[in-house]
Order: C-alpha cells, then sequence, then structure tokens
C-alpha cells in the first residue's frame, strides 16, 4: 500500500463501503437478503436458523461477513505474529482497535486486490469485494477525486487535469480520464512504470445509452407541455385505428377541434357564397 495508484484504489472501495468512513457494522434491518444470511453456507454460516447470520454479520469499514471470514482474518493475524482475540468465538471484537483498521487490509491483501489496483482496473477490484458491480459509478466518483488530490489537483478540478493532459475538457470523467489518472499515478513511483505487473488502466469505450422517450409533463398544464402538443408521427402502412389509437387524448381533441373550425368555415364560406348567387340573380330578374 506504499503506491498511490494502489492508495486511490484502495480508499475508494474503503470509503464507499464504509460510507465515507460513518459506518463500522451493516445496518440490519433485517432485510429478505440478510435473512438469508442465516443459512449461507457458502459465508461458513450453520445451515440452521441459530443467528449465524447476525452474529457475523457485516463490520468493520470493508463490511467483513459470514463466519468463514471472522475465522480467515483470526488465522491471518495470527500468522502474522499478532495476538488476536478468537473472533469466531468474539466476533464483536472486530470492531475494536487494532483490528478494525486491519480488517481493510486483510480483505485486500488476501483477495490479492494490489493486482488489479497496479493495472488500474476498478471494476475488477468492485467485483472482488463486491460480489457485483453495486455502486461502480460512485466508487468511480471517489477515485477520481482522490487520484487527483494525490496528483496535486482540488478534487474536483477535473478539467484543468483534462486540459494538462490534453484530452477532451469535458469535465467528464470516462474511461479515458481514468486511464490517463492511473498512468499518472504509477508515475509518481520512480521505476514504477517499467515493472511488468504494472499496466495502463483499460479503457473501454461505455456504450451510449439509449435516450428514454419522455412521457407527457405531469407537472406543467397539459396545453404546455411540448410532449403533448407534438403530433405522433405514424409510419407509412399503419391503420388509420392504429393511427389514432396511438395519438395522446389532448392531440385528439386539438386535432378534432381544427377540424370543426375548418368545416364550420367552409360551411360559412359555401352558404354565404349560396346567399351572394341568390342576390345576384333576383337582381338580374
Amino acid at each position: 500500500m506504499d503506491r498511490p495508484h494502489r492508495l486511490a484504489q484502495y480508499f475508494a472501495q474503503f470509503m464507499h463501503e464504509s460510507g465515507d468512513f460513518r459506518y463500522d457494522r451493516e445496518i440490519w434491518g433485517p432485510t429478505p437478503a440478510q435473512q438469508r444470511y442465516d443459512t449461507r453456507t457458502d459465508l461458513g454460516n450453520t445451515p440452521e436458523n441459530d443467528g449465524d447470520g447476525f452474529r457475523y454479520r457485516g463490520c468493520t469499514g470493508m463490511q467483513l461477513t459470514g463466519k468463514d471470514n471472522y475465522r480467515q482474518f483470526r488465522n491471518w493475524c495470527r500468522a502474522a505474529g499478532l495476538s488476536c482475540p478468537d473472533f469466531v468465538k468474539d466476533p464483536d471484537a472486530v470492531n475494536t482497535d487494532p483490528w478494525e483498521g486491519l480488517v481493510p487490509l486483510f480483505y485486500w491483501d488476501t483477495r490479492d486486490l494490489n493486482r488489479w489496483a497496479d493495472e488500474g482496473d476498478c471494476e475488477t477490484v468492485t467485483r472482488k469485494i463486491n460480489g457485483g458491480k453495486n455502486g461502480l459509478s460512485d466508487r468511480f466518483d471517489r477515485l477520481a477525486r482522490i487520484s487527483l488530490v494525490l496528483l496535486g489537483y482540488r478534487a474536483d478540478n477535473v478539467l484543468q487535469f483534462q486540459a494538462d493532459q490534453r484530452l477532451q475538457v469535458d469535465g467528464d470523467v470516462g474511461p479515458k480520464t481514468r486511464a490517463a489518472m492511473h498512468t499518472a499515478l504509477v508515475a509518481l513511483t520512480p521505476g514504477e512504470a517499467a515493472r511488468p505487473e504494472v499496466k495502463a488502466a483499460p479503457v473501454t469505450e461505455e456504450k451510449p445509452v439509449p435516450v428514454p422517450v419522455t412521457p407527457p409533463s405531469l407537472d406543467a398544464p397539459w396545453w404546455k407541455s411540448k410532449e403533448v402538443i407534438t403530433p405522433s408521427v405514424i409510419g407509412g402502412g399503419a391503420s388509420l385505428v392504429t393511427a389514432i389509437g396511438g395519438i395522446p387524448w389532448q392531440n385528439l381533441l386539438l386535432i378534432l377541434v381544427a377540424f370543426g373550425g375548418i368545416a364550420g368555415f367552409l360551411y360559412w364560406r359555401k352558404n354565404a357564397d349560396r346567399k351572394a348567387v341568390a342576390k345576384q340573380v333576383e337582381g338580374m330578374a
């Protein structure tokens, strides 16, 4: 943990998992998922509903969870020559000093997360910690802010970093910006970039997200809603019934009023022309 690019990845994950260091134990509902912890044999808990889920719930800033993980942490400490409590018998002891501070380091060490930190692969680090990609965008955001600080920028000064790196200056910390941050952090340690284990951060172009169709506004009056005023576009081959069925009722009302107005005007014009012709005929007689 003596390299800036590793510290950036570590604290991004640690701060997300602990809610900015506010929580050192799992908030217990219990939720349906937490109720299932009790029989999670894959976590080392017994198959019986005997309270193992709550007893070995997530603790410390990295949310150590399950009897097996408490046992592994105990063994890791003892292998390092530390005289620690038996966390299997006394799981609450992990939330005391110095053990609370060592649990995240134990987790990082035993999952070999420096390997992925050396590659700047925040996504894989997240999967190794979370088991999925929950909160990935928040972890990315924290990684960017921490990286900027370690590089001597303000935590929110993405624009300046992008300008200095000759990237597109848009303030968006996408994969290219994250890759540049990783490369810059690696360069802070002399000779680090030459190590074969250290690689450039993966640059994966994020797929564009389809723009969702905006429904008519529920806040503004319907007559001021752009979504409602805009008439529906019906492709060729659609039947009249299908077309009418796809038009919002507000649009349909406007169309009917317009047709009614045109019909009324034509009737008035025709009636006026008839009266004019009758008048001319009377004059000729």
